[in-house]
């Protein structure tokens, strides 16, 4: 691999050009992200329209597998996505993964039984895992070092606003229209995604010189798949210690500790531990983990509150948490201008002391608390996540070679598909055993707001099934707070000073192709 001769010089500021792949980068990023949590808020309705007999409701742990699938296709396919890269082009495999995902939608939209809709979900995952890393080394590469920030602030708000946007919508579509719409609305974004990034997308020149990591192949995609299925059958079996929950992951903890044992010895891994040398990587990476896993469980206990306790539609719920976008949006893109000239240790700590604060706010939460106050904690918590997930993915970035890239973002989507997927499970289960200690909290959570059943339970048993529940929400956020009071640790090692920040001078980063591995 030779050094190009003459090395592009990137402009200072953002130009048409870069806009346009940011373009396409961020709509592939939009469909992946809503469409998970989209698909969260249709499982009800999974149950009953495809349930044999609709007196007999499908079984929720059945139609969970929709969600779980697509999570098992993510995990296996993210570690090929480097070598796929490398070996077929960003822009030819970025094109691939965009068909797959709109295929993978139009046929769930066609879905007639819960067994193919599950299948057709793995083929929407196939090509899901693969936009996300794909997409911020498109971003990355066209970018150079010094306007990484700002296009990674722009990167950031489909991350952010996805799981606060996908209730929204999929409440709108299922009640306006039905549930295929949650599945058809992809295929025209999706057709117009291919088309923009066969023409915007720059022509890249692969390198098939490696070959395929078959060993780690086999050790690591089937090892984080099996992690994940163990932690996402954490909620459904109610407790960490289930044989269904326990044998996965362990054999999982296994490959994966086999795959770190045998990463070290072929000279192109399919993942590049060694990159976990890099002090700043290893700072910003270890944040991201605590932050992605007190975010995203921390996300997922706003909407159900304001459902379960509020009696709140899906709907309602969703525009309730709309400040905590609104927030993200107000700061994402100071904090990516700020990324380019200051170093990020001294951005992500005001971020985390929102977040941090918000949520402790919120372990004083009641069934009556009113909601101008729940709207101004929220929107807080917004502005401190602006302020500090695209900045920490910055930092992790800005540190490597451009040879490294490619394999630092497949890195970054691994850890962070961990994280959200622990997070999720920790507070599901947190969330669950604090109702089931209230002995009025667990039984009524389904029917606290249906017209009647003050007549029927009397109005004190309601009142004291809210005010229960209420302090179950309030004790499980004890836990997110926790968790995002802990990413200060690792934060104190950012990078500080702007000579830690490693960056890549515009020679450097161009000096040859970004080598995937």
């Amino acid at each position: 691999m030779s050094a190009q001769s003459a090395p592009p010089v990137y402009p200072e500021k953002i130009d048409s050009a870069v806009l346009k792949i940011a373009g396409v980068v961020v709509l592939g990023a939009i469909m992946s992200i809503l469409d998970i949590t989209v698909v969260n808020v249709a499982l009800p309705t999974f149950q009953l329209v495809f349930a044999p007999n609709p007196a007999h409701p499908l079984a929720y742990s059945t139609v969970a597998w929709t969600v779980t699938a697509y999570t098992l296709a993510l995990a296996t396919v993210i570690p090929l996505t480097g070598w796929a890269a490398d070996r077929f082009g960003t822009k030819r495999l970025y094109a691939l993964a965009l068909v797959l995902f709109t295929a993978g939608s139009a046929l769930c939209a066609g879905a007639t039984s819960i067994g193919m809709l599950i299948g057709f979900r793995v083929v929407q995952g196939l090509g899901g895992g693969m936009l996300m890393p794909l997409g911020m080394t498109i971003m990355t590469r066209a970018a150079g070092p010094k306007r990484m920030g700002r296009l990674m602030a722009i990167l950031g708000v489909p991350m952010l606003l996805g799981p606060i946007a996908g209730p929204i919508l999929g409440g709108w579509l299922i009640q306006k229209a039905s549930w295929h719409w949650i599945f058809l609305i992809n295929v025209p974004i999706g057709i117009i995604a291919v088309i923009y990034a066969l023409r915007a997308l720059p022509k890249d020149n692969p390198h098939p010189t490696e070959k395929l990591d078959v060993v780690g192949v086999l050790l690591m995609s089937p090892g984080l798949a099996l992690f994940l299925y163990g932690v996402s059958s954490i909620p459904g079996a109610g407790t960490f210690l289930a044989a269904k929950v326990l044998v996965p992951m362990a054999i999982g903890v296994v490959l994966m500790v086999a795959f770190v044992l045998h990463s070290f010895r072929p000279e192109h891994p399919l993942l590049d531990l060694r990159l976990f040398r890099n002090r700043d990587l290893r700072a910003a990476t270890t944040t991201m983990f605590l932050f992605a896993a007190a975010f995203f469980g921390g996300l997922l206990l706003v909407p159900t509150y304001f459902q379960l306790v509020r009696g709140e539609s899906t709907l309602n719920a969703g525009l309730l948490v709309a400040p905590q976008g609104i927030g993200a949006m107000m700061t994402m893109p100071l904090a990516g201008m700020l990324s380019d000239r200051v170093p990020v240790g001294r951005i992500v700590p005001f971020g985390l002391l929102l977040i941090t604060g918000g949520m402790f706010a919120l372990t004083q939460i009641t069934a009556t608390t009113p909601y101008p106050q729940l709207i101004t904690v929220l929107f807080i918590m917004g502005l401190g996540m602006g302020l500090s997930m695209m900045p920490l993915m910055t930092s992790a970035l800005r540190t490597l070679r451009s040879q490294e890239v490619a394999r630092g973002s497949t890195l970054l989507n691994i850890v962070q598909q961990i994280a959200s997927s622990v997070g999720v499970a920790v507070m599901s289960v947190v969330l669950t055993n604090n109702l089931k200690s209230y002995p009025l909290a667990g039984p009524a959570t389904a029917s606290w707001h249906v017209p009647g059943l003050a007549q029927t339970l009397g109005a004190p048993a309601i009142a004291k099934g809210l005010h229960d529940a209420g302090q179950a929400f309030a004790s499980t956020y004890w836990v997110a707070a926790i968790l995002v009071a802990l990413t200060f640790v690792p934060a104190y090692f950012l990078p500080r000073k702007r000579e830690e920040s490693h960056l890549l001078d515009d020679a450097e980063a161009a000096a040859s192709p970004v080598v995937i591995h």
